[in-house]
């Protein structure tokens, strides 16, 4: 027969139960570890341990968050690529020897979703990643040097730059009544493209300052559709390029067909995902390279003969390119009218 329960009183504190730390744990196991990212605070999760914390996002809490990093020794450390905020806590963990990935927030959020997980805090986005980073294991990338990084906001500027001109001259061509503001939408204009002009002289700059870049620039730029724009975006923003497969760089962009059959349907074949920005830049050089590429020429109107839509073929196009372009890069080779993929 069981004793009276001890009863607490609500006025008295109630016992917590604290997650065992990695040194408690009976046996050593691997700790995973999740780093939720914001302006002010970066929240910190262990995985299985359960353990909690949170520092300042500023240099001492960057330099706490790397000791107490260092005392558990995790197999990995996953934080969400989140426009950069991410890149100061990254490059500490790096440099501190210490195994970390930066991943896409939209795999983490499906994560959750399939986990059942729809409640969304600092700290429950915390744990997440360190279950996304014990479960999934993404492979840790090489941190990219200085030059990389310039080389690439320059590109990610320059796109910024672009859609402000094009925003700017569909308002002049609307035509709004005022006098006046069709005046200061033409200064703007003007002082857009100016800034334009700046940015393509430091592109130029950066790649000419590394050999590495302008021996991959020269090679690129050989292939008739391909310009400084597209050459210099793959530069920065596909470094993969040369060390992948044509189905794995097809896949990176996001030029490789995805299906879509379940049962006895069958849909229709579609690109989806990949980096955006390198595909709309692919996406105007294999329309130039259509016309003017002999190879991809050839290849655009054999797909048009055989009743391809118009876009279905570009698209093929694109993959097209971008492979040939990866096998010039991974053999170190220059365009020939014999270049296939």
């Amino acid at each position: 027969m069981r004793g009276p329960r001890a009863r607490i009183r609500k006025d008295e504190p109630r016992p917590t139960r604290r997650p065992p730390t990695a040194k408690e744990l009976p046996n050593p196991v691997e700790l995973f570890v999740g780093i939720d990212v914001s302006k002010a605070t970066l929240d910190v999760a262990v995985a299985p341990t359960g353990e909690t914390w949170s520092v300042p996002n500023a240099a001492d809490g960057m330099r706490q968050l790397v000791q107490r990093l260092k005392e558990l020794s995790p197999k990995l450390v996953v934080l969400e690529a989140t426009g950069g905020l991410e890149r100061r806590a990254v490059a500490a963990i790096a440099g501190a020897g210490l195994p970390v990935v930066a991943v896409n927030p939209r795999q983490v959020r499906d994560f959750a979703k399939a986990m059942g997980r729809l409640a969304k805090t600092d700290a429950i986005d915390a744990a997440i990643l360190a279950l996304f980073a014990e479960r999934i294991r993404p492979e840790p990338r090489p941190l990219r040097d200085s030059q990389a990084q310039e080389l690439e906001a320059l590109v990610v500027r320059r796109r910024q730059v672009v859609d402000m001109i094009t925003a700017e001259k569909n308002r002049l061509a609307a035509e709004p009544p005022s006098k006046r503001v069709r005046t200061d939408i033409g200064k703007t204009i003007k002082w857009l493209q100016k800034q334009l002009e700046d940015i393509d002289v430091d592109l130029d700059k950066s790649v000419k300052q590394s050999p590495a870049w302008r021996e991959k620039d020269d090679l690129l730029r050989s292939v008739p559709g391909v310009g400084k724009v597209l050459s210099r975006t793959l530069l920065s923003l596909a470094p993969e390029l040369g060390s992948l497969s044509r189905k794995q760089m097809a896949a990176l962009i996001g030029v490789a067909p995805i299906n879509r059959d379940s049962g006895t349907q069958r849909g229709r074949r579609c690109v989806w995902g990949g980096r955006a920005h390198v595909r709309a830049v692919l996406y105007m050089s294999a329309l130039a390279a259509s016309r003017f590429n002999p190879v991809i020429r050839a290849f655009h109107a054999r797909l048009i003969a055989a009743g391809k839509l118009p876009k279905v073929a570009l698209v093929a196009c694109m993959r097209k390119l971008l492979s040939i372009l990866n096998a010039m890069v991974r053999t170190n080779s220059r365009w020939t009218h014999e270049a296939t993929s």
